[in-house]
């Protein structure tokens, strides 16, 4: 089995922001010229996720809206109070949408479905640059 990686680099406004990481991924696969196998996407921080969605405004805003009324920004918690800080809802968010994904490759492609793309979910309250990294086994 061959391994091959790469990394992607953003800059997110953080607060939500949902991003379509989809085409980079699809670089890094396309790159390694592995034909079948497996491509794993991990955001890396504590205040980020990746999931698949159709990337479109309506289900953006909608899974924006979910994660508002289930973990509010606002609301009173620990890690704020113990730590001095605002993101608490930043760090559960990402620990119940995940940091990773893993997608398989078929034929030399991504094994998405026809409304699904990979994204990027920023829920750190103010602006962060973003890596995500890809390893592609094959």
């Amino acid at each position: 089995m061959s391994v091959h990686a790469g990394l992607l680099r953003l800059a997110t406004e953080g607060n939500g922001e949902v991003v379509d990481v989809t085409e980079g991924v699809r670089t890094v696969v396309e790159r390694s010229g592995v034909q079948s196998g497996v491509a794993v996407v991990f955001a890396v921080g504590a205040t980020v996720a990746v999931t698949t969605i159709e990337y479109e405004p309506g289900a953006v805003s909608d899974m924006r809206a979910l994660l508002e009324r289930l973990i509010p920004a606002g609301a009173a918690y620990r890690h704020n109070e113990l730590n001095h800080d605002t993101n608490a809802h930043a760090h559960l968010s990402a620990a119940i949408i995940g940091p990773s994904e893993s997608i398989p490759i078929v034929d030399g492609g991504l094994g998405l479905g026809t409304w699904q793309q990979v994204v990027l979910l920023d829920f750190d309250d103010r602006p962060r640059e973003r890596t995500v990294t890809v390893h592609v086994l094959g």
